[in-house]
């Protein structure tokens, strides 16, 4: 008997009680049938290696078993990205310090009537968090002429909503984010 014909001897006599032992070993019939092309896959590939046909089924049993225990530890891997990544939005979500500001329509309409090159200074500084030399990297000029950028920047975001904090659109702290100390 050639190898093609007892992998098909073994396929056609081994695929239903494989499929079952999958199936109630998984969530997901599609997880089930997966677990079961694989350990045909592997037979296929083994065909040369194939126990006696008295034992191919339990061999058959075992890769799955192997297959299936590669498949859970996928699934949790899977889980914690997923949680991590849950995490990661979350903490970007919360981040932005407009978002947590009464105010941050008058911070977002004073932003909104600065120039652009202003307002990109500001936002990749303070929203963020860059230094200026890497502001700088992103807009394409010196970090010396990022740093005046960014301090004119503020001066007229200041000029916008104001330096009183007891005036009405004055929005304490927005700006108040430290920006870290870099060399020169």
């Amino acid at each position: 008997m050639s190898p093609e014909d007892r992998f098909r001897r073994v396929y056609a006599g081994n695929f239903e009680a494989l499929l079952a032992y999958a199936t109630r070993r998984v969530e997901q019939p599609d997880d089930a049938a997966d677990v079961v092309a694989e350990t045909f896959l592997v037979a296929w590939r083994r065909s040369a290696d194939l126990p006696a046909d008295d034992e191919i089924r339990l061999w058959l049993y075992g890769v799955a078993r192997r297959l299936l225990a590669n498949h859970h530890r996928s699934g949790i891997r899977r889980e914690r990205l997923g949680e991590r990544l849950r995490q990661c939005l979350t903490a970007v979500s919360t981040c932005d310090p407009g978002s947590e500001v009464p105010q941050r329509l008058a911070v977002q309409a004073a932003l909104r009537r600065l120039n652009d090159t202003d307002r990109e200074m500001l936002l990749l500084t303070v929203w963020e968090g860059l230094h200026p030399r890497e502001a700088a990297k992103v807009v394409g000029v010196s970090p010396s002429a990022a740093r005046t950028r960014l301090s004119r920047a503020r001066a007229r975001l200041r000029g916008l909503i104001g330096d009183d904090p007891d005036a009405p659109g004055h929005v304490l702290g927005v700006l108040a984010v430290p920006v870290p100390e870099e060399g020169r």
